[in-house]
């Protein structure tokens, strides 16, 4: 059992060969054609890749390139006594300085970092968007509408017949159109996902939990500054318009807050406290001096006193 131990470890790691493993000039000579000058290192130790084929690892002195080492791979044919290059690359060691993962820029884009000028695409398939009309875009055959509607696009296309480009018209009893006058025609609308997202978003910037709703006096809902927003989101958020707030311009919760608020000045003041039985913040003044109708003294200097006839 050990001897067929040993075959299998030899069978999946041979030793190194001989002449290759010596061929340590040879190797070096190779990682310094390819590199620039001076940055092949000492040598760190070979690895066999299989019968006569022997990888030799030298050290990288390029700057940047910290725990890389050049690998140069040599190999001899069969009965041969002349080894031969087979290849030179740089590789990376255990501790080497590598470079981040690379990322696509759809994932590297943060909020800030469009510029004028710059043009960020949407996907086709964006979870944040979805149709803004779905449907047939033309009424039924058989309706009045359709009827008007083919009569006038003959009509439009009789009359310009001579013109060579002209903007796409839109049918009149079409669900484009209908949308187009509501003011709603848009190809893509936020999704409920896209909601959410935007929701939580705003929450985290301008919400309840934030430090500066925490110390308001009150919240949005009861602010003059507060703009409402329409649609589905308008009972949760609005728009400040405090231009001395933290957040003028921003979309805010209608639980956030600060001290801007248009009824802050007006709101009943905290009740002060009583007055202090004793005072003691006011200084007692203390003559250095006994006032002279204070009785401790008299009034008038004592009269000279008379000669008793003592001896």
């Amino acid at each position: 059992m050990s001897a067929a131990t040993t075959r299998s470890r030899t069978a999946r790691t041979p030793a190194p060969d001989r002449l290759c493993a010596e061929a340590v000039d040879l190797a070096r000579a190779a990682a310094e054609e390819a590199a620039a000058p001076g940055v092949v290192g000492e040598h760190v130790g070979l690895v066999s890749e299989g019968d006569r084929v022997v990888t030799h690892f030298f050290e990288c002195g390029e700057p940047g390139y910290r725990g890389w080492r050049w690998a140069v791979t040599v190999a001899r044919a069969s009965r041969a006594k002349n080894v031969t290059l087979d290849e030179t690359v740089l590789l990376p060691g255990s501790d080497a300085l590598l470079a981040p993962e690379w990322l696509p820029w759809s994932e590297r884009l943060r909020p800030g970092d469009m510029g004028p000028g710059d043009l960020l695409p949407t996907e086709a398939d964006d979870l944040r968007l979805e149709p803004g009309y779905t449907g047939e875009d033309e009424p039924p055959p058989n309706s009045a509408v359709s009827e008007v509607s083919q009569e006038m696009a003959d009509l439009v296309d009789a009359e310009d017949a001579e013109l060579t480009t002209r903007p796409a018209t839109t049918s009149r009893g079409s669900i484009a159109a209908v949308a187009e006058e509501l003011g709603m025609r848009r190809a893509r609308v936020l999704s409920r996902y896209g909601l959410h997202t935007a929701a939580d978003r705003w929450d985290e910037g301008f919400g309840a939990k934030t430090p500066m709703a925490q110390a308001a006096p009150a919240s949005c809902v009861t602010c003059a500054f507060l703009v409402p927003l329409a649609g589905s989101l308008k009972g949760a958020f609005g728009v400040c318009a405090n231009e001395f707030g933290p957040a003028d311009g921003h979309v805010v919760s209608l639980s956030y807050g600060c001290g801007g608020h248009s009824e802050a000045a007006v709101m009943p003041k905290p009740p002060k406290p009583a007055p202090h039985a004793l005072d003691t913040m006011q200084v007692d003044e203390y003559p250095l001096r006994p006032a002279r109708d204070s009785g401790s003294v008299p009034a008038e200097p004592d009269a000279p006193t008379e000669d008793l006839g003592h001896s």
